[in-house]
């Protein structure tokens, strides 16, 4: 059986209020534009969800508020604390927790990124999947019949902001 596992780390976020907690922190403009490319990428591409888990902090919940709005059917989402900064491990616990067969999880760095990189045998040859910058996108597929028994994937696809947008700004 086959399990997927969609990872993506929230879109650009802003310091721009020193008042502001890292918790509440929001989306600057380019991370909006990122966020709803994404979205329109992974609807595209069929890639959808039967549950999201997506971290409670404002920059994830925003990102996936934008990713949902590019999409007509929405799946279910549960926000969980437990995925706001949670290491690659604390990001596995959640979802072995779960039994919808393809899972998107909404995070951040640099647990997304570790998950992603330390699931795959072999990495897509795209210069920023080891760096999986904001809004960096990967879908892997395990052969497992569930999640805690899932182990080594294969890097389905994998994509950042800066290749569906016309802009070049780096993260």
């Amino acid at each position: 059986m086959t399990l997927r596992l969609i990872l993506t780390r929230h879109a650009k976020s802003g310091w721009d209020d020193p008042d502001l907690d890292d918790f509440e922190r929001p989306l600057t403009e380019r991370g909006r534009r990122s966020a709803q490319a994404i979205g329109g990428w992974l609807w595209e591409k069929g890639y959808l969800p039967d549950l999201i888990l997506c971290s409670a902090a404002w920059r994830t919940r925003e990102t996936l508020a934008l990713v949902l709005a590019q999409w007509p059917d929405k799946p279910e989402v549960s926000y969980r604390q437990a995925l706001y900064h949670a290491s690659a491990r604390g990001i596995l616990e959640v979802v072995a927790g779960v039994a919808a067969k393809t899972v998107m999880v909404v995070g951040h760095n640099p647990g997304i990124g570790t998950l992603a990189c330390c699931s795959v045998a072999m990495r897509p040859d795209h210069p920023d999947f080891g760096r999986y910058p904001t809004g960096a996108t990967a879908v892997l597929d395990f052969d497992a019949e569930d999640w805690r028994s899932a182990r080594s994937a294969t890097c389905a696809d994998f994509i950042v902001p800066r290749d569906l947008l016309k802009d070049n700004e780096n993260d």
